[in-house]
Formats: C-alpha cells, structure tokens, sequence
C-alpha cells in the first residue's frame, strides 16, 4: 500500500473516531503527516480528489455524505472502481486491472487514486 493508501486509511478513522471535524481536515492532516506539509505529494489532487469524492458520496463507513469536493474525474473513477469493487471484489489486490476496466481501453495512467479506493476496501471501510 503507497503513502495515499495509507492517508486514505488514517483520514477515514480520524473522522469516524472524531479527532478530526471533517473529511477534508482529515486527509489534510494526515498527509501533512505522511508527507512534508505544504509540499506537491502533501497537496496532489488526485488521490485527495478520489478520498473525498468517496466521502461525499457516503461510501466511506464512518462518513456522512456532503459537499467535500469539486472533482468530477476523481470521484468518478473512485466510485466507479466501488462498483467495479463489488462485482469482482478480487480487483481489490489489482489496481492496473481495475484502473484498466474504469479506463475502458484508455492508457492513462492511475494517479493513486485506485491506491486510496483500494486501501478502504481492503480495509472493510467502504459502505
């Protein structure tokens, strides 16, 4: 599991356990812990964008759905690999596999997007 993987797990019992006011403090928490704060991983949309389009949409347990996001990419890919997830729930241990199906025989790359999905489903923190 990559440094998002691990924000994305941290972010999520943070806000279910309340030491953080909400999803958007708690990513920012915790890759300012995972990364140097203020830095270009610390602040990267991608995977930030997939956590709280996930968030948003109230597929993270602990999390109520809300307004924490303006992407549209993201969280569509990231609630789409959920769908994907459900279906075929081994995709959870291959990433480029389930990034593949959600590209439709795109080649653009996953940008730890699948790796912040990934990690809360294997971690039985998807709803």
């Amino acid at each position: 599991m990559n440094k998002y993987g691990k924000a994305a797990l941290k972010a999520a019992k943070m806000v279910a356990n309340g030491s953080a006011s909400s999803s958007e403090d708690a990513w920012n928490l915790a890759t300012s812990d995972l990364f140097v704060k203020g830095s270009p991983s610390q602040k990267k949309g991608c995977p930030r964008g997939a956590f709280l389009g996930l968030c948003e949409e109230g597929l993270v347990k602990g999390i109520l759905p809300g307004n924490y996001t303006s992407s549209v990419k993201n969280k569509r890919y990231a609630v789409e690999a959920v769908k994907i997830l459900r279906q075929n729930p081994g995709l959870g241990s291959d990433l480029k596999s389930l990034w593949k199906i959600i590209q439709k025989g795109d080649k653009k790359s996953h940008n730890s997007q699948m790796d912040v999905v990934a990690a809360l489903w294997n971690e039985g923190l998807i709803s």
